[in-house]
């Protein structure tokens, strides 16, 4: 599923809410998604309950080495995002 395919599945689903047109949930999406990656940013760490939580987790550098040639090199130290998924959600996927 991608981010249009989110849109079409808000749109088509039975929200109770009339009229809610493609626009509206795109901007619905936008807005969220632009929430978590603020969050992030300012590393704040989201916590959605019963889908899961999403943090950003300090890789220290490190020494790695070049497949092709053998190579040693170091690699540097970066910020990546980790997410992990809660009970619920994993307790769906399972079935």
């Amino acid at each position: 599923m991608n981010k249009t395919d989110l849109v079409n599945y808000i749109t088509h689903k039975e929200t109770g809410k009339e009229g809610l047109t493609k626009k509206d949930a795109t901007e619905i999406v936008d807005v969220i998604l632009a929430g978590i990656t603020d969050s992030l940013i300012n590393g704040e760490k989201v916590s959605l309950p019963g889908f899961g939580t999403f943090e950003v987790k300090d890789r220290a550098a490190r020494q790695g080495q070049n497949p092709s040639t053998g190579e040693k090199m170091m690699i540097p130290a970066s910020k990546n995002v980790k997410f992990t998924p809660g009970k619920p959600l994993k307790d769906a996927v399972k079935k």
